[in-house]
């Protein structure tokens, strides 16, 4: 069961230094090489999307049918671990959350990389017209 978040926790991480990777100042050929290298990346990464997704759902229907202690009923130890269960599952939303956001900021950086590429090949086609 810990496994799926160890990964998904070792994704996040490798999304983070992409990330930082991708907004430090290069020069432009270097800046060009890591950008084309990343988005050759990105299309086998988009299963993290779908991953944390699931994660999610999963996340949800297990709050939905989490047995409550809130009674006088339930021993301490009982309350704490239900209080350790809801800690440990905002955390995983978090995690989730955080891999498709650092996914899609990726995607934006590189497609803005692009663009800009392309903008600065049209403008010196202009000039040389």
């Amino acid at each position: 069961m810990a496994l799926q978040w160890l990964i998904l926790t070792y994704v996040v991480a490798a999304e983070v230094a992409i990330a930082v990777i991708l907004t430090l100042p290069y020069p432009m050929l270097v800046k060009k090489r890591i950008v084309s290298l990343v988005s050759l990346i990105l299309q086998p990464a988009a299963s993290i999307v779908a991953f944390a997704g699931f994660q999610l759902l999963d996340l949800y229907w297990k709050n939905e049918h989490r047995l409550m202690c809130s009674s006088e009923v339930c021993t301490a130890t009982e309350r704490d671990r239900y209080e350790k269960s809801i800690y440990k599952a905002q955390r995983n939303v978090v995690l989730c959350g955080a891999g498709i956001l650092l996914y899609w900021c990726i995607f934006r950086i590189c497609k803005y990389n692009k663009d800009l590429e392309h903008l600065e090949e049209l403008e010196k086609r202009c000039k040389a017209e």
